[in-house]
């Protein structure tokens, strides 16, 4: 080693200084090779697992978010449901609907001429059930028995209403004959919706 040093030594000055840069860039060399190259690529790697470590926990973050304003909607649909099902009464609720219109109807002090349910008017996903009435009564008892149908919680709607005078009046009542058109809805079941497009599609056909 003193040998290799002492020849080193009388070189020329421009020899050691190249031999002592090449020492330098060896060793340089050697460093990047075994620590530096290794330990860069380990933390570029770190870095890549760092980033979609954030970008998994920013979609997480998303979903949760998403998953509250979507329970939020998911009560608000069920709340328009109900409200929509307590307007809109399905097939076996029709009966007692219309005997509550027509218990409204005594109620108010009338007396029930006719009351007959006409045949439905079929949509895509509802039915309209017309129901013709003729009442007999004061105009008082007449207007307080539009005031409990419209306050009902189901959806009735009274149309071409037509008043005349009703038998000779007794004393100081005068009676009158009121008829109108009541229209209230219902719910169509799924074997009525795909029987009503099956004929619907018919009528298509046919034409």
């Amino acid at each position: 080693m003193n040998d290799l040093l002492d020849r080193i030594f009388e070189l020329p000055a421009r020899q050691r200084i190249l031999i002592l840069v090449g020492g330098v860039a060896l060793v340089f060399l050697a460093y990047a090779y075994f620590f530096y190259w290794p330990l860069s690529a380990e933390v570029a790697q770190r870095v890549g697992q760092r980033d979609d470590l954030l970008r998994d926990r920013a979609r997480k973050t998303a979903l949760v978010a998403n998953l509250d304003r979507a329970r939020e909607e998911v009560a608000k649909l069920n709340g328009d449901l109900r409200a929509a099902l307590a307007q809109l009464p399905d097939t076996k609720e029709i009966p007692d609907l219309l005997s509550n219109i027509s218990s409204l109807g005594r109620e108010s002090g009338l007396e029930i001429i006719q009351f007959k349910q006409r045949p439905e008017q079929f949509e895509d996903f509802y039915a309209a059930v017309p129901v013709d009435i003729l009442v007999r009564g004061a105009y008082t008892q007449v207007a307080a028995f539009f005031d409990k149908v419209s306050r009902m919680a189901r959806i009735v709607n009274v149309t071409n209403v037509a008043i005349k005078s009703g038998p000779k009046p007794e004393g100081d009542v005068v009676s009158l004959d009121t008829s109108c058109a009541a229209m209230t809805f219902r719910f169509l079941d799924e074997a009525e919706r795909a029987r009503i497009a099956k004929q619907k599609e018919k009528e298509k056909g046919g034409k």
